[in-house]
């Protein structure tokens, strides 16, 4: 395994592994909570949480992702997970898939371009090794902490992560 692809793992297993603690604390009778009309409710950002390691293979295996083939209304997004055991399941598949894709990922294929782009229009390029720290580990960074405010918000322990919560000892 490449140097670069160790330290990619380390963060990747790491990350992977706070995302599965968060996941795992949220009520089951309460994947319906909306904080606000404009949020996700928590089924819908559990379950986005347990895609986004599935994107890994998808990021090393392509040199390019348009957001455009998402954003049409034909776009249709598979069924959500109707319980935090099926969220955890596909979870683990997806991170077990993306932990193996980086293991198996060579330094020149983390060194090469990726780029992000809507049609035609390239929004972003950037080494591949960079674009699965951005839109892969701080995406799932950015939406473990979201969950974590649900979590609170249901009066649930929000589990250590950075040091000690209010809830949990570090």
């Amino acid at each position: 395994m490449s140097t670069p692809a160790v330290a990619l793992l380390s963060a990747f297993d790491s990350t992977m592994g706070d995302v599965r603690r968060v996941l795992a604390r949220v009520p089951a009778d309460r994947l319906d909570f909306r904080p606000h009309p404009k949020s996700w409710c928590a089924g819908e950002l559990a379950t986005h949480l347990s895609r986004l390691p599935g994107w890994t293979g998808g990021m090393i295996g392509y040199d390019s992702y348009d957001v455009a083939a998402n954003e049409t209304p034909t776009a249709a997004a598979s069924p959500l997970p109707t319980s935090v055991t099926a969220i955890l399941a596909l979870f683990d598949q997806n991170v077990a898939a993306g932990h193996a894709a980086i293991a198996a990922c060579a330094a020149d294929t983390l060194a090469a371009p990726w780029s992000l782009r809507r049609a035609d229009v390239t929004l972003r390029t950037m080494p591949r090794a960079d674009a699965l720290r951005t839109y892969l580990l701080d995406h799932a960074i950015h939406h473990r902490g979201q969950l974590t405010v649900y979590l609170r918000l249901l009066d649930v322990p929000v589990p250590a992560l950075y040091g000690a919560s209010a809830d949990e000892p570090a």
